[in-house]
């Protein structure tokens, strides 16, 4: 069943990091959005920013803040050729390296896990969105199977896209102490023709004392065109 943004997080006050994928109703623009949250004052201190070539990452917001950059300061988007890279941590420059040697997303994700963050052990999610041909996308999370940091559990999905339809993965179930990491598929939420519309439904909906930084990326399937917008709540 294919819901709203709405419904997907309303009453959830911690869905962590989430990614978004998929396609306008009118088939004509790829969805891709990405959000943080956090609960500590390190994890607040962030902000999305731009590099000249269009890839997007995370850096304090107040260095005098930044008191372990770790797991908060990464790139979240990285562009190569027609592959655009999407993830929540650092994986990014382990696909986006692996992609230049001719290997594969499934390759790159081999050779990580989730975060060494006990007792969250936050899942690494990933997407990767190729336009060589027909476009399509893959979503994956790497997760902790015993609540003691022993194993890892990877996760691929592979998706044909459907007009009007995302596909959504976020780290954590819900709030929790230790936090409770997503299980399931990915989500399916519905999507609009209007990035601005799109991007407002998702910032407003997201828990407004977590809520930390949103970057709404549409790309024009026939033009390449590519239109985005990037919220931060720190400015």
């Amino acid at each position: 069943m294919c819901i709203s943004v709405e419904k997907a997080l309303t009453g959830n006050a911690y869905p962590g990091r989430g990614i978004m994928v998929g396609l306008t109703p009118d088939g004509k623009n790829v969805v891709a959005a990405y959000f943080i949250m956090g609960r500590s004052v390190n994890s607040r201190n962030r902000v999305f920013a731009k590099r000249e070539n269009g890839d997007l990452y995370t850096k304090a917001f107040d260095e005098s803040l930044l008191s372990d950059p770790s797991l908060i300061i990464y790139n979240a988007v990285r562009n190569i050729g027609d592959t655009v890279v999407v993830t929540n941590g650092d994986q990014t420059d382990t696909i986006y390296d692996f992609l230049v040697k001719g290997k594969s997303f499934e390759d790159a994700l081999l050779t990580r896990e989730f975060e060494p963050d006990a007792p969250n052990f936050t899942p690494r999610i990933s997407a990767m969105l190729t336009f060589d041909g027909a476009y399509k996308y893959k979503m994956s999370i790497l997760k902790n199977n015993d609540g003691k940091g022993t194993d890892c559990n990877r996760f691929t999905y592979d998706y044909a896209p459907v007009a009007g339809l995302a596909h959504f993965i976020h780290t954590y179930q819900c709030d929790g102490d230790p936090l409770p990491s997503f299980e399931g598929e990915p989500e399916k939420v519905q999507t609009v023709n209007c990035i601005d519309e799109f991007t407002d439904k998702l910032w407003n909906v997201l828990d407004n004392e977590n809520k930390i930084s949103l970057c709404v990326r549409y790309i024009n399937l026939e033009s390449k065109e590519v239109a985005e917008r990037i919220i931060n709540k720190n400015k």
